[in-house]
């Protein structure tokens, strides 16, 4: 092999590397946000959202959240339903899986939650789209927006299968079928 080779070659990882880096980048101006996407590990999202998806985020930095009541009122939806969809961590907790859930309202700390409980601080209260109740106060309490990770702005259908097929939580079985028609196919 001639010395020409290795410099091509060289050249090429180099110019391959920075590409990813630059895509990287601009993804995170963007997003403004890390992870600026994730992959969903349950269906407690569907019909709009299903195991599997990858979901892109937008940081709470770069954007308001507009809450199913709000967004009933002003006519806004997300992913099939009203108000926002957003990713965040249990009480806050960073060591805890995030959480992909549709901010339902608002409350004021002492104002009522799902329960009749009084809040005990200001935050989101949220939802699964497929979940019979709302997440507080059983499952954490209301999400103060420094505990987002982000706002779900966009999806791309089984990508994140790849990543959940190496996770011991994820059984194969768990795949969804192969469906026909424009080849958008949906878990669960």
């Amino acid at each position: 092999m001639s010395d020409n080779f290795w410099i091509e070659l060289a050249r090429d990882l180099v110019f391959a590397t920075a590409a990813v880096f630059l895509l990287i980048g601009v993804a995170y101006l963007f997003a403004g946000t890390w992870p600026m996407m994730v992959g969903v590990e349950s269906g407690s999202m569907v019909p709009h959202i299903y195991k599997g998806d990858i979901i892109f985020l937008q940081g709470i930095s770069r954007t308001t959240v507009t809450t199913h009541q709000v967004g009933a009122d002003v006519n806004y939806t997300s992913f099939g339903e009203y108000g926002d969809v957003i990713v965040y961590r249990p009480n806050g907790d960073p060591k805890v899986t995030p959480i992909i859930h549709r901010a339902m309202y608002w409350v004021d700390a002492g104002e009522p939650m799902p329960n009749a409980k009084p809040a005990p601080h200001a935050g989101f209260i949220t939802k699964g789209d497929n979940n019979n109740g709302y997440d507080q106060p059983g499952l954490t309490a209301p999400i103060k927006p420094d505990w987002i990770v982000g706002v779900a702005r966009g999806r791309v259908p089984y990508l994140g299968h790849i990543r959940l097929i190496f996770s011991v939580a994820y059984p194969v079985h768990d795949l969804p079928p192969v469906q026909s028609g424009l080849g958008v196919g949906y878990a669960n």
